[in-house]
C-alpha cells in the first residue's frame, strides 16, 4: 500500500481487529450474528495483510495472484448469496474490489508503482463513502430506549458476538479502511 507508513500500521490494526472480532461473531449463538462472518474476517485479514507498509515488506509477485485466487472465490460465492440480501450483494463488491486491487498490485509489481483504472477506482471510492456514510447513519440511536426485533420481541445479547451494533461498527470500520486503501490507488 502506498502511503505514510504510520497510516499503513494504523489500517493493519484495524483490519486484524476487525477480522478477529469477526471470528468471535462466528461463535455466536444467534444466525443473524453468524451469517456472513466468516467472508468478513477473510476480508478484515486480507485487507490487514494488504495494508502492511510497502517499506516493511515487499510481498512476492505470486501473492497478489493467491490474493485474486482467494477474493475470486469469494466473490464467486457471494454471486450466489447475493439473491437473498444486500448485505451479500455489499460481500461481492469488497470481494471484487480486493481482486481489482490485488490485479493492481500484480501488474504493478507488487506495492510499488501499482494504479489502477481511475474510472474504476473512482467508482469504487463513492461506494463506499455512500456505504460508510449509510452505515454510521445506521449506528445512530433510534428514537426508542430499547432494541426491538422485526418479531416484536426485546433483542437479547448474550455475549460479545452477539452484539448487532458491534457488528455494525466493525463493518464501518472496513469500508472506511477499503475506502482509505483505494484512496492509494
Amino acid at each position: 500500500m502506498h502511503g505514510p507508513a504510520s497510516a499503513g500500521w494504523l489500517l493493519v490494526a484495524l483490519c486484524a481487529a476487525m477480522g478477529a472480532y469477526c471470528l468471535l461473531r462466528m461463535r455466536s449463538s444467534l444466525d443473524a450474528q453468524r451469517a456472513g462472518a466468516g467472508g468478513e474476517a477473510v476480508m478484515g485479514f486480507g485487507m490487514a495483510l494488504m495494508a502492511v507498509p510497502a517499506a516493511v515488506l515487499s510481498p512476492p509477485l505470486a501473492l497478489w495472484w493467491v490474493y485474486v485466487a482467494v477474493f475470486g472465490a469469494a466473490g464467486a460465492y457471494e454471486v450466489v448469496r447475493a439473491r437473498r440480501s444486500a448485505h451479500h450483494l455489499h460481500h461481492l463488491v469488497g470481494a471484487l474490489a480486493m481482486v481489482y486491487m490485488a490485479l493492481a498490485m500484480a501488474s504493478g509489481g507488487g506495492h510499488h508503482g501499482a494504479a489502477g483504472v481511475p474510472l474504476l477506482t473512482g467508482a469504487l471510492l463513492v461506494y463506499y463513502a455512500a456505504y460508510v456514510l449509510r452505515s454510521g447513519l445506521r449506528l445512530m440511536p433510534a428514537a426508542s430506549a430499547g432494541t426491538v426485533a422485526a418479531g416484536g420481541g426485546a433483542v437479547v445479547a448474550h455475549g460479545w458476538g452477539d452484539r448487532a451494533e458491534l457488528a455494525g461498527a466493525c463493518r464501518l470500520s472496513m469500508g472506511i479502511a477499503m475506502f482509505a486503501m483505494l484512496l492509494t490507488m
